[in-house]
């Protein structure tokens, strides 16, 4: 798994569900952790999974259409739309340096 996609709550299901789908179509290995288990959690499992990016979604995120984006060793990468984040992380994925 290369980025696990982590809702915030139970409204924003839907939307973490649609940004797992582009990113599937981009050829990246994701999964959703839609449990009801709170976010710091959900986060610290991703982190002791090893899982190189994790992507938060929240009623902000679903209001501005972004991601809050997490990376495993540099923490908050900060807010971004999927299709900047697919720029980011493809040519890493492609050039095998995701970590």
């Amino acid at each position: 798994v290369q980025v696990k996609v982590l809702p915030v709550s139970e409204k924003s299901r839907d939307y973490a569900h649609q940004v797992a789908s582009k990113l599937e179509e981009a050829g990246v290995r994701v999964v959703v952790d839609d449990r009801d288990e709170k976010i710091g959690y959900k986060i610290r499992e991703a982190q002791l999974e090893k899982v190189p990016y994790m992507v938060v979604v929240g009623d902000k995120d679903i209001e501005n259409n972004t991601i809050s984006i997490r990376k495993r060793k540099e923490g908050d990468l900060g807010a971004m739309t999927v299709e900047q984040f697919l720029e980011k992380i493809v040519p890493d994925r492609d050039n095998k340096v995701i970590d």
